[in-house]
């Protein structure tokens, strides 16, 4: 039993990781910071008197998300 039934493979050059310049990154990272800092603030604190939408139709939308992530609401 010297030889294999199946043929030894051959190792194949691994292509190098891409490098990716932060001053491509930064704006998305930015916009991702935005983006959750709004959504924290309507899911936390869009009620009472720091509300930018009239009636409560926000704080029942998120009600159980608020309940979720740890927010009190009533």
């Amino acid at each position: 039993m010297a030889q294999s039934a199946i043929p030894a493979q051959q190792a194949e050059p691994r292509p190098a990781p891409m490098r990716v310049p932060v001053r491509d990154v930064l704006p998305w990272a930015v916009f991702a910071v935005a983006l959750a800092a709004v959504l924290i603030y309507l899911v936390g604190a869009e009620q009472g008197a720091t509300s930018l939408f009239g009636g409560t139709w926000v704080h029942e939308f998120t009600h159980d998300g608020r309940h979720l992530l740890g927010f009190p609401c009533h």
